[in-house]
């Protein structure tokens, strides 16, 4: 699998629900009963909903709409990813981050295009709250499946409400269901963008909770070391166990 569609398939995984399945209790679990429920509620608003959603507007778009448009909402969360290189102490990443949003607020139409990325070299690299609490030592805390937002922990739920606070959507003054139907958009583009992997996904013989939670896990240690973890254990030990535990995965 190239890095590109790995990288899909983990983020489908911190954004998507499957089916509930039976298994054992793994490693700093404790609310797995509780977690497969929600994540049997969000499995089905995607199959219902969101899903259905984002194949229609696959059909009514061009790929380059679609890149347009997470583009665009990317942009918008930039002083979000400015503040978390700033608390990581990162000024290298905090002025290419900056120099990012400025070029593409303003050459690239208030960001539906990257000039940054394909003129100047530079690329985004998304930094939130979760990463930062992970770079000054928090642990992450149980696993935990949010209803709508999918696989977190306690750690990375506090991304939330500062990448909210720190999102230029936020304090543009629009009115409540024009900031609805954007992110909405949001959320339908996103989901269009990782059919493929959703796929990939469905088609894997193997227990989806289990699969997106040690997913997530890895996705998550990944993005705290900016790609590079230490190898001290095996980032993958918790989803072999359970294969080897589970004869039904």
């Amino acid at each position: 699998m190239n890095l590109s569609r790995t990288i899909a398939v983990l983020l489908l995984a911190a954004l998507l629900a499957g089916c509930a399945s039976s298994g054992n209790q793994a490693s700093n679990d404790p609310l797995e009963g509780f977690n497969r429920g929600v994540y049997v509620f969000n499995d089905e608003l995607d199959n219902y909903v969101i899903g259905p959603a984002s194949r229609g507007w696959t059909r009514v778009t061009s790929q380059d709409v679609r890149n347009s448009v997470s583009n665009f909402f990317h942009n918008l969360e930039s002083p979000g990813y400015i503040l978390n290189d700033l608390l990581q102490g990162k000024p290298g990443g905090a002025g290419k981050e900056t120099v990012r949003f400025v070029v593409n607020s303003t050459v690239g139409i208030l960001g539906f295009f990257d000039p940054a990325s394909s003129w100047l070299g530079i690329e985004g690299r998304p930094e939130d709250f979760g990463q930062t609490l992970g770079t000054w030592g928090v642990d992450s805390g149980p696993y935990l499946v949010l209803p709508l937002f999918g696989p977190s922990s306690p750690r990375d739920a506090t991304s939330y409400p500062v990448a909210y606070y720190t999102n230029v959507l936020t304090y543009v003054a629009i009115d409540t269901l024009t900031f609805g139907t954007l992110t909405a958009l949001n959320i339908v583009n996103s989901r269009a963008e990782l059919e493929g992997a959703a796929r990939f996904r469905d088609d894997a013989a193997i227990d989806p909770y289990v699969f997106t939670r040690s997913a997530y896990r890895q996705y998550r240690r990944n993005a705290i070391y900016d790609g590079n973890p230490p190898m001290d254990e095996d980032p993958y030990s918790d989803f072999l166990e359970d294969m080897n535990e589970d004869p039904d995965i």
